[in-house]
């Protein structure tokens, strides 16, 4: 058994970028700046724009946080955005999710500029995505797929088998892995929570990519030998032997898998640095086609 080992992987493709992001700037060309909302108090939010920023750092990117109360009208959050979208030295914007219940997610969204639109959310983008056409592919598909690639794991043929039909992760990642590409030519089931009999299919594959959000949920009973698990969730429990008061655990019992698996991400440091790192190509690309424009 193999441990797909994100937090590595992520950090030599950080140096990769750093180190092009020297040579532009010795270039005479301006350093990618990375722009991020946060609506809200959110713990989980606030770890994760932090990551982010930490990221730009390491890379050499600029890097603005815009915050915000959770009483901002839909109306002042989409103005900001319309700001950011023109302000030509912000290559890349992020509205970190989820926002709070009276915000409309779908329009703040739409509201991104697609050319800066580095999470690859808009529907411009996703259409992009779904006829394999080049653009920006949503960061935590794009870094599933970087890391299989990195440890040289063929998809060719494969059955692989996705729990979870989000439109950030699962839905975006079956298409990505269906087409005649590489990562991709995969046979590809997606299953959800109105699946019956979800072992029946889990059994057969060849690659399971659980994104569901319940902890634990893959057991060791429901995975062939020498299956590839990737595990997307991450869920915060209480767990008061902790200092912080709590353990992040994913939808895979890792006790009971990675006895059968050939390869397998932990949590944490599977998924989580390539999705960080994923933001970062983006950002690098939406700043390279600025400059040749």
């Amino acid at each position: 058994m193999v441990i797909l080992d994100g937090k590595a992987t992520s950090d030599k493709i950080k140096q990769e970028i750093a180190q092009m992001v020297k040579e532009r700037v010795a270039e005479g060309g301006k350093r990618p700046h990375l722009a991020a909302i946060l609506v809200g108090n959110d713990g989980a939010s606030q770890t994760y724009v932090g990551h982010k920023e930490r990221a730009c750092s390491q890379v050499g990117f600029k890097s603005t946080l815009h915050r915000f109360p959770a009483e901002i009208t839909q109306d002042e959050l989409i103005d900001i955005i319309k700001e950011i979208n023109s302000n030509d030295d912000i290559d890349g914007l992020i509205v970190q999710l989820p926002l709070p219940e009276h915000l409309d997610e779908d329009a703040v969204i739409n509201a991104i500029d697609p050319c800066k639109d580095v999470d690859g959310f808009h529907p411009e983008n996703v259409g992009k995505m779904t006829l394999g056409l080049p653009t920006f592919l949503p960061a935590t598909p794009y870094g599933i797929l970087r890391l299989l690639s990195e440890y040289g794991i063929q998809t060719q043929g494969k059955h692989c088998v996705i729990i979870g039909r989000s439109n950030i992760v699962g839905r975006p990642l079956a298409n990505l892995l269906s087409l005649k590409d590489e990562p991709g030519d995969c046979t590809v089931t997606i299953c959800h929570s109105h699946t019956k009999n979800i072992e029946f299919f889990t059994k057969q594959a060849d690659i399971i990519i659980a994104a569901l959000g319940s902890p634990g949920f893959v057991k060791g009973d429901m995975v062939r030998e020498g299956a590839v698990i990737v595990d997307v969730g991450i869920t915060r429990v209480s767990d008061e032997t902790k200092k912080n008061g709590y353990r992040l655990l994913g939808d895979v019992d890792f006790e009971t898998v990675a006895p059968k698996a050939s390869y397998i991400t932990p949590v944490p440091g599977g998924v989580g640095p390539m999705t960080i790192v994923s933001l970062m190509v983006n950002t690098l690309k939406a700043a390279e086609c600025k400059k040749r424009k």
